[in-house]
């Protein structure tokens, strides 16, 4: 019986590009769609959850992740998992993969290939809204697709904004939202908000709004008026329309139609801007699928280092 790789964060990570990563994305949405389906246990306010997926010619994921809030008391992090790789040729273990990894490479990974794709070429100045851990992988993940950009961080905590950009040479934070908007070619925000807190006046013409957050039925990040004037994207129609805040509640409200979203990644071909002056919106919803996109690319860069 064959021993399965585990891989750890640090050691993983050291193996892995974006660029690379979100070429593998898109290649994984060549092949057949998956299969996804999401299970919960909860006692008290503790949660496990596993996020399985089942791409036909890739394999089989299972990403377990366990919720305890009561850690943070205890010095401890309050979440925890692993990825278990399987093949899928004959259902064997192949791999487990440190869960946070895998997370934090799937949100900013998502984020790029959008980008990569809906965001002028000549994108110059980004601005990330939020200063948490999946701010500062956005920058990272940003950087490496454009490599000239300069960054602003824009957070309701100031402190935790310039706190962030202290660690990268070409980043500032900045306290005037609103502004800060208006300067940037791509906004990406990355917040715990049920309020929006982006305004679609705000914006300039060929502006691309990466929206990641928001990921409750009750969560908004963008106002109406971003999502009906621009063109919108989404990563998958299964895992945003009808669970999303963002989406769920302008289609409800009449706001937008569903038939306004233009494509989601398994038709990737769409994923084009028309013009420089157009607004191109992407709303980042996750899913066990790109789990295992993600996890059978760092596990095969960590069989080829």
């Amino acid at each position: 019986m064959t021993t399965p790789e585990i891989i750890p964060f640090a050691e993983g990570e050291a193996q892995l590009d974006w660029i690379g990563l979100t070429d593998a994305m898109a290649a994984g949405h060549d092949l057949p769609k998956a299969e996804i389906a999401d299970s919960f246990l909860y006692r008290g306010g503790d949660t496990l959850l596993n996020r399985a997926a089942w791409i036909d010619g890739m394999g089989l994921a299972v990403k377990s992740a366990t919720i305890f809030p009561g850690n943070a008391g205890l010095g401890k992090p309050a979440v925890n998992g692993g990825v278990s790789v399987y093949s899928d040729v004959d259902g064997t273990l192949e791999a487990i993969v440190d869960f946070h990894l895998v997370t934090k490479w799937k949100t900013a990974g998502d984020s790029l290939l959008a980008a990569r794709r809906l965001a002028r070429a000549d994108s110059a100045v980004i601005l990330i809204v939020g200063a948490g851990t999946v701010a500062r992988s956005l920058v990272e993940a940003y950087s490496a697709a454009f490599p000239e950009a300069r960054f602003m961080i824009w957070n309701r905590t100031g402190a935790k904004a310039q706190e962030l950009a202290e660690q990268f040479a070409h980043a500032t934070a900045v306290d005037n939202l609103a502004d800060a908007v208006g300067r940037a070619d791509i906004v990406s925000c990355a917040t715990m908000s049920t309020a929006p807190v982006l305004r679609g006046d705000w914006l300039r013409p060929g502006a691309h709004v990466d929206l990641i957050g928001a990921y409750r039925p009750d969560m908004r990040e963008a106002d109406d008026a971003v999502l009906a004037q621009g063109r919108l994207f989404v990563d998958s129609r299964d895992t945003t329309v009808g669970h999303i805040g963002e989406i769920k509640d302008p289609i409800a409200r009449g706001v937008i139609r569903e038939g306004d979203i233009v494509a989601d990644y398994y038709d990737l071909g769409a994923f084009e801007r028309r013009s420089d002056d157009e607004i191109t919106v992407f709303k980042n919803g996750g899913g066990a699928h790109l789990d295992l996109m993600v996890s059978r690319y760092i596990l095969d860069r960590w069989r080829n280092r």
